[in-house]
């Protein structure tokens, strides 16, 4: 009995041993890997330290990553997310992309006068994408609007397709009948309502997504759809329609020259609507892209200046295979009508006349 139980108290004694042993070999271990992680950074860290050891600057000189970061990074406002404006702005967002030198932040938004609104009034938005005839609503809020705004770029003209039924011949038809504008926040939304309240066409407005109107326009119970957007439209070339559906023209005069400009439908466009040699005269509103009239020397005006100087060399990397077509109709010196240019994109081309931006 007496062994047995002195043999219980060596297992215990060793047991006890070796629990320490453990115990001592596990805070070792902990404590050998705290100083390691402590002597280890990251890979980006250790680069940024070369970097100011070869420009002869030590690391707690340095500025702080955060401030690095918002150095020269800018806020581009797109516009809905199922919008071709958000998909441009992210795809300026990569090909201008340069590390901690420029980096360019594309965000969503309600549409094209919400994006006023956050180049007006919203933190870290320094440009967005916008309709030019958003303008119109602020003439009353704001009156200094267009200095306070200017075009960087006019991005591509999104051209007026008003669509009617056969017994729909001409504009004045339309009147007291009913005509679809999309869902709020699209283009067609804002612009069509304003175009027609132009033309003196008094119509029974409905908000309904495009889909769902064309459907209802074939049965009669809608006259008109109007589409505002980049030809040509899916819905006309792959769909089936009826002899008589057809564009309705619209003539270019005075009261459309301030935010529009002059444009056509053809057969290319929709061979199936328009005959060959035909040609229907319609309006377009120029979609661009403005900055805020930032004082020149300020800080905001610098990221822009240099957001433009990438963008504008850079163009033609946004007019290959991966990227929107509409690229590459790019012209980097159309205007903008009721706006003036960005001084930097004036320097930009003034520096690089047409042969020279042709040969880039």
């Amino acid at each position: 009995m007496r062994r047995g139980g002195a043999d219980r108290n060596l297992i215990h004694r060793r047991a006890w041993q070796m629990n320490s042993s453990f115990g001592r070999w596990t805070l070792f271990a902990f404590a050998a890997s705290i100083s390691l992680l402590l002597t280890l950074r990251p890979a980006w860290v250790e680069a940024r330290a070369k970097t100011f050891k070869a420009q002869g600057v030590s690391v707690h000189q340095a500025p702080k990553p955060q401030d690095t970061m918002n150095a020269w990074t800018i806020g581009l406002a797109g516009g809905l997310i199922e919008g071709a404006p958000i998909r441009l702005a992210a795809e300026m967002a990569r090909v201008v992309d340069d590390g901690d030198n420029l980096h360019v932040l594309p965000i969503v938004t309600r549409g094209p006068t919400e994006n006023v609104n956050s180049l007006l009034y919203l933190r870290g938005v320094d440009a967005a994408i916008i309709n030019s005839d958003v303008l119109e609503e602020y003439r009353s809020q704001v009156p200094d609007i267009q200095r306070r705004l200017a075009y960087v770029l006019n991005l591509f003209p999104s051209e007026l397709h008003i669509f009617v039924r056969p017994e729909v011949s001409k504009l004045s038809d339309l009147v007291g009948k009913k005509v679809n504008f999309n869902t709020q926040g699209t283009a067609a939304a804002y612009s069509g309502p304003l175009i027609f309240s132009r033309l003196g066409l008094d119509v029974e407005q409905t908000f309904i997504p495009h889909q769902v109107a064309l459907e209802q326009m074939r049965k009669g119970d809608i006259a008109a759809v109007v589409f505002i957007t980049s030809k040509p439209v899916d819905a006309f070339v792959r769909g089936h329609w009826d002899p008589g559906f057809k564009f309705l023209p619209v003539l270019y005069d005075g009261k459309l020259e301030d935010y529009y400009v002059p444009a056509f439908l053809d057969a290319s466009d929709y061979p199936s609507l328009i005959k060959p040699g035909e040609r229907v005269p319609t309006i377009a509103v120029p979609t661009a892209l403005v900055a805020f009239n930032w004082a020149p020397k300020s800080n905001r005006f610098g990221r822009v200046a240099r957001f433009v100087d990438r963008l504008f060399s850079r163009i033609e990397s946004l007019q290959v295979a991966g990227f929107d077509p509409k690229w590459k109709s790019i012209n980097l010196a159309a205007t903008v009508p009721g706006l003036s240019r960005f001084p930097a994109a004036q320097a930009w081309l003034d520096a690089h006349p047409p042969a020279t931006q042709a040969s880039q």
